[in-house]
């Protein structure tokens, strides 16, 4: 497959990029529990992501003011520490739990897959998440970035439409010279209404092994892949 209007690959963070359940499973079992946050891990990391989409709808219809996701994250932990019971914890401890977003893993072919990409195509993450947190979140993986874009920046979150032509328009590009990347439909189907050119990625186990949400890439996606090396070996580069 060639795309040579390309010029430019944006990338989804949260499921596409990085194990956010895993991670913060991992981090609960072998950090917080011993501080007291005793909680069925699973369903705490399931919840505390089941309430991003409707702290954004918040900010989408003016409940809230513009509040990064750093902030949102921050409402929907205090909330589920009351839910589960958990108390107890300082103000410093609460906001260390909270960074947990900053330290998520990569999936194993990130690394490696964006460091292909890289060869031919400007890479930058557009993610719902903030910049410090994808800053912190990509030191942490060990990827690297040609240039953090986020909602943030555009002040719309995706999948508004003006998270997308502003990111194009931030790397001095036309739409249609950005490839949207990323594990969901719902952010491919966005940023395609703008433009871009999209390719799914399969993230089968982002929610686990019971997921049954984005198992199958839309027809109208350009490119479909089992991972980041699966997508660089489509493109031909080495």
């Amino acid at each position: 497959m060639d795309f040579p209007e390309v010029k430019a690959m944006t990338f989804d963070v949260f499921g596409t990029v990085v194990d956010w359940r895993g991670s913060i499973i991992g981090e609960g079992l072998g950090v917080w529990t011993a501080k007291g946050v005793n909680v069925d891990w699973p369903s705490f990391a399931e919840g505390w992501r089941n309430g991003y989409g409707p702290a954004m709808q918040r900010v989408r219809t003016g409940e809230l003011p513009w509040t990064n996701i750093d902030a949102l994250h921050r409402m929907i932990l205090d909330e589920l520490l009351v839910s589960h019971g958990v108390s107890g914890l300082s103000e410093a401890e609460k906001d260390d739990l909270n960074r947990v977003w900053h330290r998520l893993n990569p999936w194993p072919d990130v690394v490696s897959g964006l460091a292909r990409l890289r060869k031919r195509f400007v890479v930058a993450s557009l993610s719902n998440g903030n910049v410090a947190l994808l800053v912190n979140m990509a030191r942490h993986g060990g990827y690297c970035w040609d240039c953090v874009l986020s909602a943030e920046l555009a002040r719309h979150y995706k999948p508004d439409p003006e998270a997308y032509a502003t990111a194009a328009a931030l790397l001095g590009l036309e739409p249609h010279q950005v490839m949207m990347v990323a594990a969901h439909n719902g952010d491919l189907s966005g940023s395609r209404a703008v433009g871009f050119r999209t390719a799914f990625v399969h993230r089968p186990r982002e929610f686990g092994t019971e997921q049954s949400t984005d198992m199958d890439p839309d027809p109208e996606v350009d490119i479909a892949a089992t991972d980041f090396d699966d997508l660089a070996d489509q493109l031909g580069l080495a």
